[in-house]
């Protein structure tokens, strides 16, 4: 059973007592039947305990958990030092403040209470690192992440489904530029399963095709592979979940989704971008360089052919469409960076 199903039994059983309770004191006020206050206000109460319970007490705790979950290990300690240093200097001022008279000396000590606790709280978490640089406090944070790892073989690595089905990650692996442990959530398989399950037949194939990538990256030995059961509870999106966990456990995301890739630097986590590591990698090329590509198709623009470089790169020339099917050399005139990836424009050499 959940824990929302208990606490809404809990509820209903405790709100019904109430009623009870409020129908007696009601019936003998109204010097009316006291059996129909009870039995009204009970089921009343009942209903309302079944509905709000959940409302009141397991959801504002779970969104506390998240929150908490979400904040570094330095701010909590920061804010709590913060917290004790704000109530102690309202303590000291408290009596001194009730001596002022009615209502001053009643609500002020109170006030100055929730002040100095946030103003407590807000400068020590603002100046976390110079404080813990003072008193030499060595303690882990944003900025000091890279410095602080003990090294870059024992870090871990989140993979995204997207990355998993994308199927380059495997060769990438065998290369040995990837230093760590490839991290694999459980969640991120049940995805993958759920994508591998689907009715619709192209889904289906890219589902399985991740499956067989996942079984060849745990027989390659160049990169360990682990598959972990951490969840992140009270979030159903599995990308909201890796974010959530690469802060948690100060890991990189390796992904190819666009989206994922913002979200995630917007919230200061690490991404490996595999479709920033292809473009990266294309050979680069100069106004003025010759280069040897077959037409394969025509272009948008009248006369003009396309071809492709073997790492993918467009390449669209002018006047090639009468050379179509053909193996030429072309002169490169221009080269453009899209958000897509590298198009290059050439002409058939003379």
């Amino acid at each position: 059973m959940s824990a929302d199903f208990i606490a809404r039994l809990v509820g209903m059983v405790v709100f019904a007592a109430l009623g009870v309770y409020w129908g007696i004191i009601l019936g003998d006020a109204a010097q009316g039947k006291q059996e129909l206050y009870a039995v009204t206000l009970g089921l009343v109460g009942a209903l309302v305990g079944l509905v709000l319970t959940p409302y009141l007490t397991t959801r504002p705790v779970r969104a506390l958990r998240n929150l908490l979950g979400r904040v570094s290990p330095p701010t909590l300690i920061a804010g709590l030092i913060g917290l004790m240093a704000g109530l102690i200097i309202a303590a000291i001022l408290a009596f001194p403040i009730s001596l002022l008279p009615s209502p001053f000396g009643d609500v002020l000590p109170f006030v100055v209470a929730l002040l100095f606790a946030y103003l407590g709280i807000a400068v020590f978490v603002t100046r976390q690192n110079d404080i813990f640089t003072i008193f030499r406090i060595n303690l882990p944070s944003r900025s000091s992440e890279q410095a602080e790892e003990p090294s870059a073989k024992s870090r871990s690595i989140l993979l995204d489904t997207s990355v998993i089905i994308d199927g380059r990650i495997a060769d990438i692996a065998k290369t040995g530029f990837l230093f760590g442990t490839l991290l694999i959530p459980r969640f991120v398989l049940n995805e993958l399963q759920y994508i591998a399950d689907s009715a619709d037949s192209m889904r289906r194939q890219r589902g399985r095709r991740g499956m067989e990538v996942l079984s060849e990256l745990q027989k390659d030995a160049t990169v360990p592979v682990q598959i972990t059961d951490m969840d992140v509870e009270g979030v159903r999106e599995v990308d909201d979940k890796l974010v959530i966990l690469g802060r948690q456990l100060r890991a990189p995301i390796l992904t190819n989704d666009y989206n994922l890739n913002r979200i995630a630097e917007l919230q200061g986590v690490a991404v490996l971008n595999v479709n920033e590591l292809a473009n990266a990698v294309k050979s680069v090329l100069l106004p003025g360089e010759p280069l040897n590509v077959i037409i394969i198709q025509e272009g948008k623009e009248v006369g003009q052919g396309v071809g492709y470089l073997d790492d993918g790169t467009m390449v669209v020339i002018e006047d090639g469409r009468s050379r179509l099917n053909d193996q030429v050399t072309v002169m490169v005139t221009k080269v453009l960076q899209t958000a897509a990836g590298r198009m290059i424009f050439a002409r058939l050499s003379e």
